[in-house]
């Protein structure tokens, strides 16, 4: 299982979460975004409605009608009717059942650091998860770094 730990700090999490979500459809997966707060939840699925250039990426909430059907759902919890194998934990909380996914990228901010790091070295110690952290670039783009 693989956990990316991405460091905001141009961009915030609704154009990250979008350039994430676009990077996951284009490599043919489905996605579950993650958020607690209600507020982020429908900000979240606003701003990949609303992708400029005539596109978007069409997503829905994972308590709404046809959620299996989603590509992209955004839900307060890491079920994934719509069988996603990838997540993303936008609001930087990490939840246990994210390993249940090939991949979860954990979207962090300063204010969160501290707890990033001290879940960065708990997860390093577990022989079934492979951990990597991303930070933003002053041109908006993402480099692994340690």
């Amino acid at each position: 299982m693989l956990v990316d730990f991405y460091q905001l700090s141009r961009d915030p999490v609704d154009v990250t979460v979008a350039k994430l979500a676009r990077k996951v459809l284009q490599a043919g997966e489905r996605l579950v975004v993650v958020a607690a707060d209600e507020v982020l939840r429908h900000r979240l699925s606003e701003a990949l409605w609303q992708q400029g250039n005539g596109g978007f990426l069409a997503n829905g909430l994972a308590d709404g009608p046809h959620a299996a059907r989603q590509p992209i759902l955004i839900s307060a919890t890491c079920s994934a009717p719509n069988e996603a194998r990838m997540i993303i934990l936008a609001d930087g909380q990490w939840r246990e059942e994210a390993i249940t996914f090939d991949r979860a990228m954990l979207l962090f901010d300063a204010e969160s650091a501290d707890a990033a790091r001290g879940l960065w070295r708990e997860l390093a110690e577990r022989a079934d998860i492979d951990n990597r952290i991303f930070k933003q670039t002053p041109e908006g783009n993402w480099r692994e770094g340690r």
